[in-house]
C-alpha cells in the first residue's frame, strides 16, 4: 500500500475530520495487521537473540528502509527547535521500549506481557482527553474498555503463573513508554512531517542501542538463518512500513482513537497464530478477540 505525501502543515488536535478517510482506515489496517505479525516472526528470534540484540538488528534493518523512504519523499528536518526532542522521542520509542519489552517477555508469559502494554491505550484515552484536549468522546469511553476486556481475556489461558516482579515491572515501563511516545509523537506532528519524524526518530534509536553490536554480531553468527530472516522481516514491515502507516494515522486521528485501534492486534495475532502456526485458540481466547475488534469498532463508530 502506498500512503500519500503527508502534509507538514500543523494538524490540529481535538477535531479530525479525516479519521474515517478510506485511506486513513487502510493504513490503520496495515498497521495493525504487520504488528501483529511480529508477535508471531520474532517469537521464533527470541530463543536466540538477546533484547538488545534483537533490538538493534530490527532497527538496523528498519532505519535502513525508512531512510530509503524519507529519500524518495524527501527529508524536511525538523526545526532546531524540534530536534532535542524528536531525539528523546525516538530513543524512548524505538530503543527503551523495545529493550523493556524483549526483556519481559524472556521473564513473562506474553498473555501477561500483552495484558500489561495494553494498559497504555488507555492510558493514551485518558491523558489526550485532558493534556491534548481531545476530550472523551463516547465511543472511546465505551470501546477502550471493551478491548481491553478482550485483551483480558486472551491473556487468561496464559495463566501468567510464575511471572517475575521485574517482569511485570518491564511490561509496566513498556506500557508508560508506549503512551509517552505517543504523545510526544502526536505533538511533534504539529511541525514535522510524519515520514521525517518517523525516519528521524528511529536513527536516534537505533544510535542508542549501538553498544548492543557485540551481543549482535555473536548472536547473528550463532543464530540459524531463519531466526535472522524472522529479525529482518521485522525491520521492514512491523517496523518501516507499520510505523510509517501509525505516524499517517496519528496525524489525521485523535491519539486516543490511533491508540485504541490497535487493540486489534491481539485479536489479528490470534488469527494469524491460527492460520499460519495452526495453534487452535481457546474458546475464551476467540470471546476476547471478538471483544477487541467490538471495541475498536465502538471507538471509530460512534460520534461524540
Amino acid at each position: 500500500m502506498t500512503v500519500p505525501e503527508p502534509s507538514s502543515a500543523p494538524v490540529a488536535t481535538g477535531a479530525h475530520p479525516r479519521e474515517n478517510d478510506p485511506l486513513v482506515l487502510a493504513a490503520a489496517a496495515v498497521t495493525v495487521v504487520l504488528w501483529a505479525s511480529a508477535f508471531i516472526v520474532v517469537r521464533g528470534a527470541g530463543p536466540h537473540y538477546s533484547p538488545g540484540a534483537l533490538a538493534l538488528l530490527r532497527m538496523a534493518v528498519g532505519t535502513a528502509v525508512l531512510g530509503l523512504i524519507a529519500v524518495r519523499r524527501g527529508i524536511r528536518w525538523p526545526a532546531r527547535r524540534d530536534l532535542p526532542l524528536v531525539a528523546v522521542w525516538g530513543i524512548a520509542w524505538f530503543c527503551l521500549y523495545n529493550l523493556a519489552l524483549n526483556a519481559a517477555e524472556l521473564m513473562i508469559d506474553a498473555g501477561t506481557a500483552a495484558m500489561v502494554v495494553n494498559l497504555a491505550p488507555l492510558m493514551v484515552v485518558a491523558i489526550a482527553g485532558l493534556a491534548l484536549r481531545e476530550g472523551f468522546p463516547r465511543g472511546l469511553l465505551i470501546g477502550a474498555p471493551i478491548s481491553f476486556l478482550g485483551v483480558v481475556l486472551i491473556g487468561l489461558p496464559a495463566g501468567g503463573e510464575g511471572a517475575k516482579p521485574l517482569g511485570l515491572l518491564l511490561a509496566l515501563a513498556a506500557a508508560v513508554l508506549y503512551a509517552s511516545c505517543t504523545l510526544i509523537q502526536k505533538r511533534l506532528l504539529r511541525t514535522v512531517d510524519s515520514t521525517t519524524l518517523t525516519f528521524t526518530g528511529a536513527l536516534a534509536g537505533t544510535i542508542a542501542l549501538l553498544p548492543w553490536i557485540p551481543a549482535t554480531v555473536h548472536d547473528a553468527a550463532a543464530a540459524p538463518l531463519g531466526a535472522t530472516l524472522a529479525v529482518v522481516y521485522a525491520g521492514i514491515f512491523p517496523t518501516a512500513i507499520a510505523f510509517t502507516t501509525w505516524a499517517y494515522v496519528l496525524q489525521r486521528t485523535s491519539a486516543g482513537r490511533t491508540a485504541a485501534t490497535t487493540y486489534a492486534v491481539p485479536a489479528v495475532a490470534i488469527l494469524l497464530s491460527w492460520l499460519l502456526l495452526g495453534e487452535v485458540p481457546t474458546p475464551i481466547m476467540l470471546v476476547g478477540g471478538v471483544l477487541c475488534l467490538a471495541g475498536v469498532f465502538v471507538t471509530r463508530a460512534v460520534r461524540r
